[in-house]
């Protein structure tokens, strides 16, 4: 009777440590993969207690969250043979946990030699100002190169992306030379433009003060106001020729013929600063 007991409490302590032993906790980032002797389960466990055969089955989990892989610097030459060094991040998740353990050894490390490889093909594809202003279709590009093997794996590209472009020296100074040439440029051509609108401005004024001569006299009045104002020594004045016609015959009590002299200029001595300082 005791050997029945000692016997029934054996297998009562053997069925509590196989059963312990059969239980697994699968994360609600994972997904369980079982191999029963050697052959796949196409069944997934899912998050939570599961069970499995003691050494019969193997349970392998694999996480389902999204993966950034920076992909390190790689060094190329661009298609106009400029040499750069461009480095790029990967985001992918595994969809297919089966695939991804069955048909590649390391999907880690598989996805970090292909993106390595498939960044260098882009940038031998790519042109230099498409990979500092226009990084948009080469980073579509880079995705649809990543996701043809990574499907097969059961793995889906998110996004990828080009962090970084690194430039050699000279090329920097070339480029911060032609930015130079491109700014003055533009800075000449304002300058003509500015000067062709006021020009036209000049005519139409010119048209305006030769339809009313007082309009002349008030603008010569308005020029000798502004150059007054600054500590000038001398102030040249133009002076009508009419006015000096118009004294002679007054003068001399008949008109005298002037030789024609389009602006006469006067110049009247004005004190200067020091001076009206000394007087003060």
């Amino acid at each position: 009777m005791d050997v029945a007991l000692y016997v029934v409490g054996l297998l009562v302590v053997l069925a509590a440590l196989a059963g312990a032993a059969s239980l697994r906790v699968v994360k609600q980032i994972e997904r369980g993969v079982v191999f029963r002797l050697g052959r796949v389960q196409p069944e997934l466990r899912r998050p939570g207690l599961t069970s499995i055969v003691p050494v019969v089955d193997h349970l392998r989990r694999v996480n389902v969250q999204v993966v950034t892989m920076p992909v390190p610097a790689q060094d190329g030459i661009t298609r106009d043979n400029v040499t750069v060094r461009v480095d790029a991040v990967v985001y992918f998740k595994v969809i297919d946990p089966v695939r991804a353990v069955v048909e590649v050894q390391d999907y880690l490390f598989a996805m970090a030699l292909v993106a390595q490889t498939s960044l260098r093909s882009i940038i031998g594809k790519s042109e230099l100002d498409d990979l500092l202003a226009n990084r948009e279709p080469i980073n579509q590009g880079l995705e649809v190169m990543l996701d043809s093997p990574a499907a097969a794996w059961g793995i889906e590209i998110d996004r990828v992306e080009i962090k970084d472009v690194a430039l050699p020296d000279s090329m920097k100074r070339s480029m911060s030379r032609q930015a130079e040439a491109e700014r003055e440029r533009r800075s000449r051509v304002i300058t003509a433009d500015g000067e062709r609108q006021a020009s036209v401005r000049l005519a139409e004024a010119a048209a305006a003060m030769a339809d009313t001569p007082g309009a002349l006299q008030l603008r010569l009045l308005q020029t000798m106001v502004e150059v007054a104002a600054e500590n000038n020594s001398t102030l040249v004045l133009p002076y009508p020729v009419e006015m000096l016609r118009f004294f002679e015959a007054v003068s001399t009590g008949q008109a005298r013929q002037v030789p024609e002299v389009q602006v006469p200029e006067v110049q009247v001595p004005m004190p200067r600063a020091d001076e009206e300082r000394t007087d003060a």
